[in-house]
């Protein structure tokens, strides 16, 4: 890639490093010469000493991030109640808290976004519900009389109180289910089939439950369907959850709508939760595929662009789709490149992700496993989804989990510090983890209303990138603020400075606060000069500073 010039294009920061490699020196050697020491399997390793580029450049903006968030699903039900108040901060302060140690380091990742989960009633149920474990049951708002019991899910509740008391901005009200006393067969699991589990004529109905629900919590974003392509339930549920066509997707939020905006509710429906990215550019299941297609092309019968009320993006899950690495890629850029040949104005949500199930035989949701190699995982596809897709808003899935499994950012045990999760249910140990962590390298530092900025690495292409050396950067025009997020997937550290800033930007004091995860660090900070920075081996590290 051909080098910009500095006096040409002066916005652009020009950063270099260079890898520290041992015996890469090349001297002068006395007749015979003995092996050359750079070469090594036929590479020239010397290679890796040549000072490399990067460039960003704050002009060419991309994308407006919206928030970070993360889900309250089931598990805060019981954790919410526990009677140890400090226990139940500590959590809140792990997830949401923007305050600072004695010594600079954040106190936790400062979620902008909760998703609180909308319960359908299988919890009432009990072993009745169909679904075997019951911290996977949730309670419902609405009652068996049709009045409203706003008593219920206090647990979740006293962690969106927790949420806004920390001011996280955002709250986004999620449903997987409507109630059981609105579903074909009383369940709140889908009982199997590939359409939304809702009695005839009832979705004027589950329209007023969502409306209602959203107004009294006075929720910002609603998602009234959750990945909507599986077909939930049947002999082994294990959840609540409910497939839905589009065409059922598009007729609720055609009544919702104009019922929020009746109401004089500020929520905006939030449609997709797709269950992998990929259906929404492309077909599945006759009519719960190429979603942005339906939703978002005025030539469709199932178009809500016009509807009011609506946010006008359209969200996903990043699960199955990450591996490999050109998979990773080529999902992505097909995502970003139907959404603009749709309607390049919509916004793209990435709305849940944890590691599930086996990832290429390298990472697997079972056992539980928090080491810095699972952390860097989730940076490495939260900087995809942010630089590939164009992503505006991503969460993760479980905030908090006693489970023995991978997909939570905060872990419980039992008092014993056993995994029981029924010995958990009144109280346990808290611990973090690096995908808490991790994560919060973007979180803490990319905050809503923040644009990308394109940054890229001269001599390395996109999946060498995935799986050794990533940078993303973001601004606050108006603070002047930069914040660029470096992922090291490799085990040797790097050097890189920032170099050549042109005559009308530069880094005030010359100083940046870096924060940086391993495995032995929690976005600990220090202070690096522009000129001299240092980048730990397997590590995420995130660089603020401000510009003029």
């Amino acid at each position: 890639m051909k080098q910009n010039n500095f006096f040409m294009v002066p916005i652009v920061l020009q950063i270099a490093f260079s890898l520290v490699m041992t015996g890469c020196n090349k001297k002068e050697a006395p007749l015979p010469p003995p092996p050359d020491p750079c070469f090594y399997n036929g590479v020239d390793t010397c290679l890796l000493n040549i000072k490399t580029k990067i460039s960003i450049n704050l002009n060419d903006e991309k994308q407006t991030i919206n928030s970070f968030g993360a889900s309250d699903c089931w598990t805060t039900k019981f954790i919410g109640n526990w009677g140890d108040v400090t226990k139940k901060n500590k959590i809140a302060d792990y997830l949401f808290s923007t305050d600072t140690s004695i010594d600079g380091s954040p106190k936790g990742i400062g979620l902008s976004l909760w998703r609180f989960n909308i319960g359908a009633g299988s919890y009432e149920q009990g072993s009745a519900s169909g679904i075997s474990d019951e911290w996977r049951r949730e309670e419902c708002f609405l009652t068996s009389n049709g009045t409203y019991d706003w008593s219920k899910q206090q647990g979740a509740q006293w962690f969106l109180n927790a949420a806004r008391a920390r001011n996280v901005k955002y709250i986004h009200g999620f449903a997987v289910s409507a109630p059981v006393s609105m579903t074909l067969d009383g369940k709140a699991h889908g009982g199997g089939g590939s359409s939304f589990n809702l009695q005839a004529g009832k979705m004027p109905d589950y329209a007023t439950f969502l409306s209602t629900v959203s107004s009294h919590f006075n929720f910002d974003y609603v998602s009234p369907f959750n990945e909507p392509q599986w077909n939930w339930g049947g002999a082994n549920a294990s959840q609540e959850g409910s497939a839905a066509t589009n065409t059922e997707m598009a007729t609720l939020t055609k009544l919702l709508g104009p019922k929020l905006q009746t109401a004089g509710a500020s929520t905006k429906i939030v449609l997709g939760e797709a269950a992998q990215l990929n259906f929404i550019t492309t077909g599945y299941g006759g009519d719960r595929g190429d979603q942005i297609y339906n939703w978002f092309n005025t030539a469709s019968a199932n178009y809500i662009g016009n509807i009011p009320n609506v946010e006008k993006s359209i969200s996903g899950h990043s699960y199955f789709t990450t591996c490999p690495d050109n998979n990773l890629i080529i999902t992505r850029t097909a995502l970003l490149n139907k959404r603009n040949a749709t309607d390049p104005s919509l916004g793209l949500w990435q709305t849940e992700f944890g590691i599930l199930g086996d990832i290429c035989g390298q990472y697997n949701g079972y056992p539980k496993n928090t080491s810095i190699d699972y952390g860097l995982y989730v940076a490495k596809i939260i900087h995809h989804d942010l630089t590939f897709a164009n992503m505006n808003s991503w969460s993760w899935w479980l905030a908090v989990s006693p489970f023995d499994y991978s997909d939570a950012l905060v872990y419980i045990t039992d008092p014993t510090g056993s995994i029981n999760v029924n010995n958990s249910k009144k109280d346990g140990i808290v611990s973090d983890s690096k995908q808490l962590w991790c994560m919060g390298n973007f979180s803490r530092f990319v905050r809503p209303g923040m644009k990308r900025v394109s940054a890229s690495i001269n001599g390395i292409d996109d999946a060498t990138a995935a799986s050794s050396f990533m940078i993303s950067t973001y601004k606050d025009a108006v603070a002047k603020k930069m914040v660029v997020v470096v992922i090291n997937m490799a085990n040797s550290a790097k050097k890189f400075t920032l170099d050549g800033l042109g005559s009308s930007i530069n880094i005030t004091g010359n100083k940046l606060d870096s924060y940086t995860t391993t495995g032995s660090k929690s976005l600990a900070h220090s202070v690096s000069s522009a000129d001299n920075i240092n980048i730990e081996p397997k590590s995420v590290t995130t660089f603020v500073g401000t510009y003029f």
